[in-house]
């Protein structure tokens, strides 16, 4: 969608307000950092805060490696499909893979005793904490995230 800023009965330049795109691409982590970087950008240049745009970043970055690295078992041949729209309101990217998909009730807390040295296992938490919510497919090889403009006032809240 794209609004317009009248000056003197001109259009002297035009906003995009929102954005809405499916991308297909190989596992190939160059080619879908780009695409990170995009929606990063339009984040920005609706007016989403640093922190917002940092915990998108994160929990993207973390959804797409996953995505590489477990679902696809990295195996560029296979795609990962990045979907997202981006609005003033809200930014919601989905991110599939072409893997068997994992049951995430399944992974162990990071934070617990036994698993605090461990390398892996962190990337699920990191996206739950920075986002305001997530949802999995049912097979588990698809996660939708969602993260609220925190510009925006709160329900009932004046600014």
């Amino acid at each position: 969608m794209t609004s317009f800023v009248f000056v003197d009965n001109r259009i002297s330049m035009s906003l995009k307000t929102s954005s809405h795109e499916k991308i297909v691409l190989k596992g190939i982590m160059s080619e879908l950092r780009r695409t990170c970087s995009q929606i990063l950008c339009s984040a920005k240049q609706l007016g989403y805060s640093d922190d917002d745009t940092f915990a998108v970043h994160l929990s993207l970055e973390e959804a797409v490696v996953n995505a590489v690295k477990h679902g696809n078992r990295a195996d560029c041949s296979k795609n990962v499909t990045i979907e997202y729209d981006i609005t003033p309101e809200k930014i919601r990217i989905t991110v599939t893979d072409e893997g068997g998909g994992f049951e995430p009730g399944d992974v162990a807390d990071p934070r617990a005793g036994e698993n605090i040295y461990k390398t892996g296992g962190r990337g699920v938490l990191l996206i739950k904490s920075y986002m305001d919510s997530i949802e999995y497919n049912q097979s588990g090889n698809s996660i939708t995230m969602t993260k609220i403009n925190g510009k925006l006032p709160k329900q009932g809240e004046i600014r």
